[in-house]
């Protein structure tokens, strides 16, 4: 005799199962945050500042000297840093000296410290100034030469850069691919990003096409 399935019993089975699931990833995301939290409150007496987490370490600071702690609140790069940002993309930014460079998270310098002004790592392309602004890899090497008065971050595959105070916007290769005309020009979020032209503000897409005047306040 065939093996008949009653497919409600089933549907209803499984509708549990993966609710039950989603139960277990958000107990476990909500325990993660206690954790921080917890360990958060209980190094902040340990500390003068205790940065937020990212990529598995906080940036804390100690008697004018940073350094980075681990997710078990373990000092695990050494508090010697003037000052420092927070890990991205497997490199954290630090300064001695009023120059800066960057470590890797075993605290190896990996690029010199020798920058005016550095950014971030985003997109494997970090902004740095030696002088002009110019955008480095994770090596330290120059993808696209220094330069321009000032820089910005990518975001979505451009950044904004800076000419005789005038901005626009460049691709990973170092091509201009919205004219520098703004006054202002902010990163890309969604498809758009907000710029200033003759005092106006207004929203643009990635090809330089205005979407919408921005109601000043």
């Amino acid at each position: 005799m065939p093996l008949k399935l009653n497919y409600l019993v089933v549907e209803t089975y499984i509708t549990h199962i993966n609710i039950n699931n989603a139960m277990k990833k958000l107990t476990a995301i909500l325990l993660l945050l206690a954790f921080n939290l917890s360990y958060g409150q209980k190094h902040l007496k340990d500390y003068d500042c205790v940065d937020q987490y990212a990529e598995g370490y906080a940036k804390v600071r100690k008697n004018g000297k940073n350094g980075f702690i681990d997710i078990t609140g373990k000092l695990v790069i050494a508090l010697k840093y003037d000052d420092a940002l927070c890990f991205s993309e497997g490199r954290a930014a630090v300064m001695v000296n009023n120059k800066w460079g960057y470590i890797d998270s075993t605290g190896t310098e990996v690029i010199p410290l020798k920058f005016y002004e550095v950014y971030s790592f985003h997109e494997g392309l970090a902004a740095v100034n030696e002088g002009k602004f110019g955008y480095i890899d994770k090596d330290g090497k120059y993808v696209i030469n220094p330069t321009f008065a000032q820089a910005g971050s990518f975001s979505e595959g451009l950044a904004p850069v800076s000419r005789k105070n005038m901005w626009g916007y460049i691709n990973p290769e170092g091509k201009e691919v919205i004219p520098i005309r703004y006054s202002y020009a902010d990163k890309f979020f969604n498809g758009s990003a907000k710029v200033m032209l003759d005092g106006k503000w207004l929203e643009i897409d990635k090809a330089g096409k205005e979407v919408k005047e921005i109601p000043q306040q």
